[in-house]
Order: C-alpha cells, then structure tokens, then sequence
C-alpha cells in the first residue's frame, strides 16, 4: 500500500466554504445592523464554542489514543493533528467576544456586582481581569502542547525511530490533564457563568464529556468522507466499528451527565437550583430540552448498538449527523435561555453557524493537506493497516 498520501483541497470545494462564510459574516453583520445585537453576541458564543469543543475533544481522543498506544487508529491520528490547528483561529475568534461581554454576562458590569451578595462573594473569581488571563492562559497551553504533538508525528515521518513517538506520549500525558482542568475552567467561565447565580458540580464535566463526544464522532466522519474520495483505502468495517463503539460509549456517559444534573436538582427542589431548569422546561424551550436528550443519547444508543449501522459508511454518517444537530441543540438550550430569553431560530442562527462552519471546514481542510495523511512511520501503523478482526 502506498503510504504517501497527500491531501488536496479541491477549489469547488474551497470556493464553497468561501461562500458559507461570507453568508455567516453577512448574517452577523446585519444582525448588528438590525437591532439585534444582544442576539447576535449569544449566537457568536455558540458557534465560538461549538467548533473550539470539536476542535478540543478530537485533540482529547488523540491523547488518549498515545497514552493507550492504541494500533488500529495510528492511521486517522493527522485528522485531530489538523483540526488542532482550529485552535490558532479559535483564539482569533474568541477574542473578539470580549468586545461583548458586557452584553452576555451580568456579572462584568461593577454596578451589578456591588448590590448582588452571591456575585460578590464570586468576585475573587469572576473578574474581568482574572477571566481574562484565564482565557489566554488556556489558549496558550493548548495551541502550543497540540502543535508540539503535531510537529513531533511530523518528524517521525521523515526520520523514523521511536524517540519522537515517545516524546509525542510524554507530551499527551501533559495534555490530556491540561486538557481535564482548563476545558472544565473554560466552560465555567464562558457557558455556566451566563447564570450567574446558579451552579452545578456536574456542568463542567458534562461540556467536557460533550466536547470528547462530539469531537471523536467529527473525527470519525471525516475518516469515512475521505474514504469514501479514496484516500484512506486501509478504513475497513473493523475501523469503523471501533469508532462506533467510542460513539455509543460516550453518548451513554453523555445522558448520563444530563440525566444525572436533571434529576438531582429536580428531586431536591432547592429554587436556588431549580432556577437554570424553570425557563428551559416550562417556556417555549421545552421541546429542545427533550430534543437534546434523544439528538445526543437515545438515538446513538438505540441505534448503533446494531452493530451493521455503524459498520457501513452511511449508517454511522447518518448518526454523526444527527450528533451534529444534537451538539447545537445543547450549546442553544445552555446559552440562549439565560441571554436572549425569547427563543426564535432567525437568520442569524442559521447564518452565523454556516460561517463558522465555513472556517473549521476550510481551515481543517487545508491543515491536512500540509502533511502526509497517513504518518507512515507510526511504530504501530502496521497493526492498523492490517486490523480487519
């Protein structure tokens, strides 16, 4: 088999992903334009999170797979690598939501906080200032540990051996806990800090299992799409299955995240709790709130325990999709209720994730067609080219 395949970014579909972006910059433009500011601030949050979270929980599965020394993904290992490279124009991206935070958060304005009891005594935290180092701190350590992994298989492809592979271990040993406490952090402060007033000791671990989710199920469709144009001719049913079997795992762990933080604070009843679900159960919002269970869990796990889904390219492309759906449903039932408060899918919605989606197809695109997609001196890319059990 011919290991030295080179990716290519075709210009029809360039051209395409151009497109999507200026219609998600002229979506964004004219809802500012419309009055529409505080809603367009809340949609550049969902899609800002919604691909870092890919971005982050594919790079979470490439750890795990180092650390394992998992054989049979050796294979699809440059797809984390390139949607690693996200994270430099996520940073971009991001920063511009500073521009609105006054906008989002009830706790950045001073007045606010002064006559608010439980936003003081969160003010040693919740700060501007501190907030701030937090997201740079964050962004750093993880563009700067996912790039090292990267560069380091890249080496690997030209000089062999087993010492970059080593160290590439070494440094996703480093990443998977920076990975655990920053994200966790992250999501706290830019999702969970919308209300304020509420917590949850599940949330965090809840978005992260989210992100690994999500991510893991972006990984695998791109595997299978670039199957399907001929450029991983080893993806066989096996391959497929052990992604199938990541997917079901983690759309179990998943409902069991929500089911867990749902019915805790259902059965205990404490208003100070009950407060996050009030407006998401008994408004308008109440058929996303199922939705996102079934998008996430049940359809997953109903589906793919059939083991003939998720070993044809359709079938487990069928429920990725579906997943896709179900990560927006989630990100808009934590954001826009506590922001916007009226639900209403306008253009603004609609446009603005078309563009972000633009950006993470271009960029992930383009990312893989800079280095061999097969790292053809993995020390265990020979037990994935010839796992077929």
């Amino acid at each position: 088999m011919n290991l030295d395949i080179q990716f290519k970014v075709g210009s029809k579909f360039r051209m395409s992903m151009i497109v999507l972006i200026a219609v998600g910059l002229i979506a964004i433009i004219a809802g500012f334009m419309t009055g529409e500011a505080h809603r367009t601030w809340a949609n550049l949050l969902l899609n800002n999170y919604y691909f870092l979270s890919l971005a982050i929980g594919a790079i979470f599965w490439m750890t795990m797979q180092s650390i394992t020394q998992s054989g049979w993904s050796s294979s699809y290992l440059r797809i984390p690598q390139a949607m690693g490279i996200y994270l430099l124009v996520s940073f971009v991206l991001w920063f511009i939501m500073f521009f609105g935070v006054h906008d989002l958060y009830h706790w950045t304005h001073p007045e606010a906080v002064e006559n608010d009891p439980i936003l003081l005594h969160k003010s040693g935290y919740l700060n501007l200032p501190f907030f701030s180092v937090r997201f740079v701190v964050f962004f750093l350590l993880w563009i700067f540990l996912s790039l090292r992994i990267r560069n380091l298989s890249i080496k690997e492809d030209t000089e062999g051996g087993t010492k970059f592979f080593e160290k590439a271990e070494l440094t996703s040993k480093i990443l998977i806990f920076v990975l655990a406490f920053s994200f966790s952090l992250f999501s706290i402060d830019w999702l969970m800090s919308l209300d304020a007033h509420w917590y949850s000791t599940i949330y965090a671990i809840k978005k992260f299992v989210s992100a690994f989710l999500h991510g893991t199920a972006i990984v695998a469709a791109i595997a299978v799409i670039l199957h399907m144009q001929g450029y991983f001719p080893q993806l066989t049913k096996s391959h497929k299955a052990d992604f199938q079997r990541y997917i079901f795992a983690l759309s179990i762990i998943w409902g069991y995240m929500w089911l867990s933080q749902y019915l805790l604070i259902w059965y205990a009843n404490i208003p100070e709790e009950t407060v996050y679900y009030v407006p998401r159960i008994m408004t308008e919002y109440k058929t996303l709130f199922y939705a996102e269970l079934i998008l996430n869990w049940f359809i997953p796990f109903t589906f793919l325990m059939w083991n003939k889904i998720g070993k044809t390219n359709w079938g487990l492309l069928t429920i990725i999709a579906i997943l896709i759906i179900g990560q927006w449903v989630e990100l808009y039932m934590s954001i826009m209720p506590g922001t916007v408060e009226a639900h209403n899918i306008t253009y603004i919605e609609i446009g603005s994730f078309l563009g972000y989606f633009g950006i993470f197809a271009l960029v992930v695109a383009i990312a893989l067609s800079k280095a061999n997609l097969i790292p053809k001196k993995h020390p265990y890319l020979m037990e994935s080219l010839h796992d077929d059990h």
